[in-house]
């Protein structure tokens, strides 16, 4: 993948009216292809974050309002069409046909983690959306949701989110592929070209993917960060949705120092359109984030 960047806010700014209008892009990885599927552009709120400062806010955030995403990734390696997390399934399938891609030709979806805005399009009607499809799962992500003591300690508000995990889980239960990541380091192939790395904290099994063809790199980090904006300069900003709030952020800053030492382009279910981009850091060591230029896409 060529490296063409720009700044997050330019790029956002230059973009934003064609990206409420394109959903679908993608970009070589060596030999794969890594296709972007948008579920859509919103804005967060600064209500959802911990351990901001009034000061952070203002430097970030000056509207209370942070640009984001829900993302999904097809990778297409050459004789398999991988899919990680499934959004929540209002564009998913639409975006999918762009691509000459049904839901019968998936051959694998590798799951970051099990909330709602990535595993909603994993049924449709209560069955599963793609019968093909192994569906790969850390085995301490599935452990978590099947835990009926962890269930009834969460707030009655979110227990649904229990609920909603295990009907997944059930669909797919006669193609389910537990596994355990590894650190960064050592993380080990699940698939050709595929390895799974642990990011816990985020909820308690986490995943990230490191995607890797013909010596280019992409690491599709999840949910390691949800508001680029004010967690790329000030990595030890959590955010509500953290189940281990200290654990996501000691994850990031892990994560954040080998991708930004090795020169590795990374992908995130909540980054802004085109959402492939790499980092740099900066003196106060936090880091800049730069956005790949859409002009590289196809």
């Amino acid at each position: 993948m060529k490296k063409i960047i720009f700044p997050l806010a330019l790029l956002t700014i230059a973009i934003s009216a064609k990206a409420q209008q394109k959903d679908v892009i993608t970009f070589d990885v060596g030999d794969f292809a890594i296709t972007l599927l948008s579920e859509g552009q919103n804005e967060g709120n600064q209500n959802i974050l911990i351990g901001a400062t009034d000061e952070m806010l203002r430097q970030t955030m000056p509207n209370s309002t942070y640009p984001t995403a829900v993302n999904v990734f097809l990778v297409q390696t050459g004789n398999k069409n991988v899919l990680f997390d499934a959004g929540f399934g209002r564009k998913l399938f639409d975006n999918l046909q762009t691509k000459g891609v049904s839901p019968s030709d998936i051959d694998a979806i590798m799951m970051t983690h099990l909330h709602g805005d990535h595993i909603g399009g994993l049924l449709i009607d209560g069955r599963k959306a793609f019968p093909n499809a192994k569906l790969y799962i850390s085995k301490l992500e599935h452990d978590y949701w099947m835990n009926d003591a962890e269930m009834n300690r969460a707030p009655e508000n979110r227990r649904g989110s229990f609920t909603n995990a295990r009907a997944a889980i059930s669909a797919y239960r006669d193609k389910l592929h537990l596994f355990t990541p590894n650190e960064i380091e050592t993380a080990q192939e699940i698939l050709p070209g595929i390895r799974a790395v642990a990011a816990y904290g985020h909820t308690p099994g986490h995943t990230c993917y490191m995607v890797e063809s013909q010596g280019d790199r992409v690491f599709i980090w999840g949910d390691l960060t949800h508001a680029m904006v004010i967690q790329m300069p000030f990595p030890k900003v959590a955010v509500a949705f953290d189940i281990d709030p200290q654990m996501a952020i000691a994850s990031r800053l892990k994560l954040l120092e080998y991708l930004e030492k090795n020169d590795i382009q990374v992908a995130g279910m909540h980054t802004v359109f085109p959402a492939i981009g790499n980092l740099r850091r900066n003196r106060a060591g936090g880091y800049h984030f730069t956005l790949i230029c859409e002009c590289l896409g196809r």
